[in-house]
Parts: structure tokens; C-alpha cells; sequence
């Protein structure tokens, strides 16, 4: 029997008509610093289209690389719309890489054209001038500084003010290139993963689902997520198909502007990473903001610990679900939903796990040698997976060995799987410790530090030691910013940890540094301490 249905290729241009037509009056905001400054989807759409005939115009065509530097903004979102809607593949650039890496990125994505913030741009012009495939830059934003520019340019109003709306787009090939992301790993160079029309349009329905994020045309999206990060978590597909509004925030992402944003617009909805939560918390201390209107914040990029989520609850009386995903899954992955059937206590514990896998990916368990391991809440392993929108390799087969002999995405992650389907992350491979033949999780250690009093940020390094080879050293900063009790410390961990892994050796730190993404970077931290530049000291068992 064959079936009947039709077959309607998925893509990012069905994404786009859907909204531009059934949500025409829904609403995009962009935030100026000052106030919100308003276009309705149909603006936009309209805009999206002038941008599309520009682009075609300037010759770019199927498969050729328009690449972004950019806040999240109006132009922004409009290039996510208009460049893979017209066959092209929409390449976002991390803005908060170095420059030699954006060069790299740029270079090996073989971007032809450029839609570029212009004092983003302006730091950049050694980097962006060496570029042999760059053919033209689309400058948003100021000028200044951009003299030294030797690739032709065009201000982005002025590129897209001569063209009509591009009526129609091409039927996509739904397994063709759509965007393209890269990682920015610690150590090596990025590495390109490369979304398809098929996966974005999966992505966004799945991420639509009441078990996910349950994004309506009655929710207003607050988008922190920086839009060169992982097609911003997904959101501006998902919401744009959803019908819901979006407050864009542009540049200005310091907490007072995010509480300007959230007085002025009301949102219901927002992802963000825990270190600002963590900001608008202590901002929040001094002078409240009605956190009403939010249904629901989500958290990732790094582990949020139960007492983040017991804080954000009883302050804000909002739920915080945390998200474990990468740009390898498009983001999407696992999210820290409760089971229907919990309630208080045991509903907060289970909204600090990394979470169930979203309908769509698959997520197992294995040992170094590939054998399973019991998924029972106790035992580690390595996190593999697979699903619809879980990349399968890199551009130019960087990273070969990512993908095993049977077919899953190897994450690199130690975690546990327990007999409901909760996944743990409990720490990156490499960044395990193993002390006295024992391992230590760090990134579960440093949840039980950030959840004690007065720590505000926790990072958990190993620290060489002459009697058990390898001990956690625990940095810590501090809601007041003084040097804690290290001690106290000690012994408030000892109902909550195993007694191997409660560090001895302790740092206090004015701030810890971040990676590109919001991570807390380690490899800075593991650099500071091996070049003495960051002093710690012991703490014995008496003390």
C-alpha cells in the first residue's frame, strides 16, 4: 500500500509565509536603550522580502553564505527570515569570539556577503579586509570608524530601500543548508554545524509543544538568547510560527535594561543563561520589578543549581525549567519539565536535572568502550544521542570522530540517566576529577557551592595533590563580595555531598570569567591557578 498525503517539502520559507500571513498584527520590538520601538510582523515580513531581492539583486543565489555580526535587531531578525527563505544559507557570526576566530569562521564558511553592526565591524576591519570570498559589506548602525574598510559597502537601509518585496521564494530542497553555526570550543578552531531547511522546521514545532517550550500567539518573547548563538535557541523560528510578539534587546543586555524591558513590555517568556538571572536577582533585591507576566523562564548554556530555581520561585513566583542542549542539536535536546505526577519538593528537584529528551532526540548512556550503561540515576557514562535535529558532523568533516560506528552524536558529557528517562549532566569528559581512583563530578559539585549561603557563583577545578594525585578546588564569589567563611563552607556541604568530594581547597574571586556563550570558562580559570595568577588555599578537615 502506498500512502496518500501529500508531500509538502519543510523549510524556513513555510516558517515565514505561516507567520507573515495568520500573524500579521502580532508585534516585534526593539529596545533602543530608552524605549521600545515597534513593527508589526507584516513590517516586517515586508522588510524580509526587500531584503531578499537586495540580496538577489547583489547575486547571491542557492547555497551562497550571507553572514551576520550583529545584536539581536530588526535587521537580524530579517536576514533569518530573508536569507535561507530565498535559498541561501543564513551564517551567524559570534560577535564575542577573538578576532582571528571570526576571520577563521568567516573564511571557512566562505561567506560571500555581510550584514555587519558597524562599530562591531569597526574592530574587525584586518580580519574582514583579508577575506578573499567577501564581496560586499551591509552596514547597520553607525559608521564611525569604518574608514579603513576596503570591501565595497552599503548601509542596510540604502541596500533594501530600492528593491520591490520578493514575491515569491524557491521550493527548498528540505535537506539543503539553511544556517550555519559554529561551536566555540575551548581548545582547536570552531567547527561549522550546518542546519538544514527540514531540521529548523522540525525544531520549531517541537519546540512549540506544551512538553517544551508551549510558545503561543499569546506570548510575548523576550529574546536574550544572542542571535548568533544557535539560531538563538531556536526562537525566532518557533515564535515567528507561533504568532507570539518579541522584545529584541539589541546591545543592551547589563540588568537594568533587561528590567526596563520587562516593566515597559510584560513579557511571558524568555531563555537565558544563569548568570544573568543571578544579576537580575541581586538587582532585583534592592528595587522589585513585577515578574508576574512570565509563565515560565527557561535556563541553560551552563548547570542551574536547585537553589537558582528555589530562589527564582519564591522571589518571582515563576517556574525555571533548565535546558541541556548544543549547537550540535539545533538546540533543543532535554528540558527539566516535572512529571505530572510531582509535586513541591520533588517537583524542584526534578527541574534541577538537566532534563527528559524533548519528543524527537533519543539520549543513552554508554562506557568508553560503547557498552551501555545502566540507566538507573547512579551509574555515569558518556551522553550520546540522536534525533531529527541533531547534527551528524561538521562542515568539512571537521571532527570526524563525533558520530559512532551505529549512528549517535558523541557530546563529549559524563551524566547519568535515571529510570524515568532524567538525564544529569554532571560534568564535560574532561573536566571530571578523579581523586583517589574516585570520580568527582564537578559541575554537580559546583551546584551544591552556588546553592550555599551568601555564594553567588561557583566553578569547580581539579588542583594536583600529594596524597589523592587530584582534589577539587572550589571558586567561589560572593553575594556581598567578601571573602567567605571557607570553613562554614566546608561544613555546610557535609548533608549534601559525599564526604570524598567536599573540596579542601578553596579561592574567592571578585568575578569569574565567562566563555563566549555565558559558560563559566575553566580553561582561564585552570591557566589563572597554573600561572599563580589566582592564589587559593587549603582548608583542613579541623577548621
Amino acid at each position: 500500500m502506498d500512502a496518500t498525503m501529500m508531500h509538502e517539502p519543510l523549510g524556513t520559507a513555510t516558517i515565514f509565509a505561516h507567520g507573515e500571513r495568520i500573524h500579521a498584527t502580532s508585534r516585534i520590538g526593539l529596545f533602543d536603550g530608552e524605549q521600545v520601538i515597534w513593527r508589526s510582523v507584516a513590517e516586517i515580513a515586508e522588510r524580509a522580502r526587500r531584503l531578499a531581492a537586495a540580496l538577489r539583486a547583489a547575486g547571491v543565489g542557492p547555497n551562497t553564505r550571507v553572514a551576520t555580526l550583529s545584536w539581536n535587531d530588526f535587521a537580524h531578525f530579517e536576514a533569518y527570515l530573508a536569507v535561507p527563505a530565498m535559498g541561501a544559507v543564513l551564517h551567524t557570526l559570534n560577535l564575542r569570539l577573538h578576532p582571528d576566530q571570526i576571520r577563521f569562521i568567516m573564511a571557512d564558511a566562505e561567506g560571500a556577503l555581510l550584514i555587519a553592526d558597524g562599530p562591531l565591524l569597526a574592530g574587525l576591519l584586518p580580519q574582514v579586509n583579508s577575506l578573499d570570498a567577501l564581496r560586499h559589506v551591509i552596514i547597520t548602525g553607525d559608521t564611525v570608524g569604518l574608514a579603513g574598510l576596503e570591501k565595497p559597502w552599503t548601509r542596510y537601509e540604502d541596500f533594501i530601500a530600492g528593491h520591490a518585496p520578493l514575491a515569491e521564494f524557491p521550493v527548498p530542497d528540505e535537506m539543503a543548508a539553511a544556517a550555519t553555526c559554529y561551536t566555540s570550543g575551548t581548545t582547536g578552531n570552531p567547527k561549522g554545524v550546518v542546519y538544514s531547511h527540514r531540521t529548523i522546521f522540525l525544531h520549531s514545532l517541537a519546540s512549540m509543544a506544551a512538553n517544551a517550550f508551549a510558545l503561543s500567539d499569546h506570548d510575548t518573547i523576550l529574546l536574550l538568547p544572542p542571535m548568533f548563538h544557535a539560531n538563538a535557541w531556536g526562537l525566532p523560528y518557533s515564535g515567528w510560527l507561533a504568532g507570539a510578539d518579541f522584545v529584541l534587546p539589541g546591545p543592551h543586555l547589563q540588568p537594568e535594561a533587561i528590567r526596563r524591558m520587562i516593566r515597559a513590555t510584560a513579557p511571558t517568556f524568555t531563555a537565558t543563561v544563569p548568570t544573568i538571572l543571578n544579576d537580575l536577582l541581586r538587582a532585583d533585591g534592592a528595587d522589585p520589578v513585577d515578574m508576574t507576566s512570565f509563565r515560565v523562564i527557561v535556563a541553560g548554556g551552563s548547570a542551574v543549581s536547585e537553589g537558582l530555581i528555589a530562589e527564582v520561585g519564591s522571589r518571582w513566583n515563576v517556574p525555571l525549567i533548565q535546558g541541556w542542549g548544543m549547537t550540535e542539536t539545533s538546540p533543543l535536546c532535554v528540558l527539566s519539565h516535572p512529571a505530572a505526577d510531582t509535586t513541591g519538593e520533588a517537583a524542584r528537584h526534578l527541574r534541577a536535572k538537566s532534563g527528559r529528551p524533548v519528543a524527537g532526540v533519543s539520549v543513552r548512556l554508554v562506557d568508553d568502550a560503547g557498552r551501555r550503561v545502566a540507566e538507573d540515576g547512579k551509574s555515569v557514562g558518556r551522553l550520546q544521542l540522536r534525533g531529527a535535529w541533531v547534527a551528524r558532523g561538521y562542515h568539512r568533516g571537521a571532527g570526524a570522530d563525533v558520530l559512532t560506528a551505529d549512528g549517535w552524536l558523541d557530546t563529549g558529557d559524563a551524566g547519568t540517566i535515571d529510570e524515568r528517562g532524567y538525564v544529569q549532566v554532571t560534568d564535560r569528559m574532561k573536566d571530571l576529577i578523579k581523586s583517589g581512583g574516585e570520580w568527582i563530578p564537578s559541575a554537580e559539585l559546583e551546584n551544591h557551592v552556588a546553592s550555599l549561603a551568601g555564594v553567588d557563583l561557583a566553578a569547580v577545578i581539579g588542583v594536583a595533590d600529594p596524597r589523592w594525585e587530584e582534589r577539587p578546588l572550589a571558586i567561589v564569589t560572593t553575594t556581598d563580595g567578601a571573602r567567605p567563611d571557607f570553613a562554614g563552607l566546608r561544613r555546610a556541604l557535609q548533608d549534601r555531598v559525599a564526604r570524598f568530594w567536599i573540596p579542601e581547597y578553596w579561592a574567592h574571586a571578585d568575578t569569574l570569567p565567562l566563555t563566549s556563550v555565558g559558560k563559566i570558562d575553566k580553561q582561564a580559570l585552570r591557566e589563572a591557578v597554573a600561572t599563580g595568577k589566582m592564589a587559593f588555599e587549603r582548608i583542613d578537615e579541623s577548621s
